[in-house]
């Protein structure tokens, strides 16, 4: 019998799965609460934006995109340090953050934990750039909430096996 996510639509959508994904995230690695906000138009003047693939029975991405200010904040709860500045730990702490979010959610979804894999993380910094994907089939956008900073991560599924 082949696995088919056809069926998994529904979890798959279901914002509440990308919610505990990122609590359970920050709680236990960054031991803080987080929370989904209403959504607003993200400015940042600088950001950092982390994608983890899926690839096998999904093919898409976890999508966080972060405030330089805000991934230095995660940083620092993080490794329990003073970090001041923009350097390789915070992109590599943004990219694992954004790769157990991906791991969580997916996990939520058993068709998905069984025939679904995730890439490693990349890290884009800056804002003169252009992302294309292919219009997806699903995708999930909120924006978070923890301390006084704030980050937005989006699930997108460009195709459905």
């Amino acid at each position: 019998m082949s696995a088919s996510l056809r069926d998994s639509i529904p979890q798959i959508a279901n914002p509440g799965n990308l919610d505990a994904s990122v609590q359970e995230a920050f709680a236990l690695m960054l031991g803080c609460e987080c929370r989904r906000i209403a959504a607003s138009r993200f400015n940042a003047e600088d950001s950092l934006i982390a994608v983890v693939g899926f690839g096998g029975i999904l093919s898409g991405a976890c999508v966080i995109r972060s405030s330089v200010p805000s991934a230095i904040r995660m940083t620092a709860l993080i490794t329990g340090m003073e970090i001041t500045a923009l350097d390789a730990t915070v992109q590599d702490a943004l990219g694992e953050i954004c790769n157990v979010i991906a791991g969580s959610w997916k996990s939520r979804i058993p068709e998905l934990a069984a025939h679904c894999a995730l890439s490693v993380p990349a890290v884009i910094a800056g804002n003169e750039y252009w992302i294309r994907v292919h219009p997806p089939e699903s995708k999930l956008h909120h924006m978070y909430q923890f301390d006084e900073s704030t980050f937005e991560v989006m699930i997108v599924c460009e195709g459905l096996r």
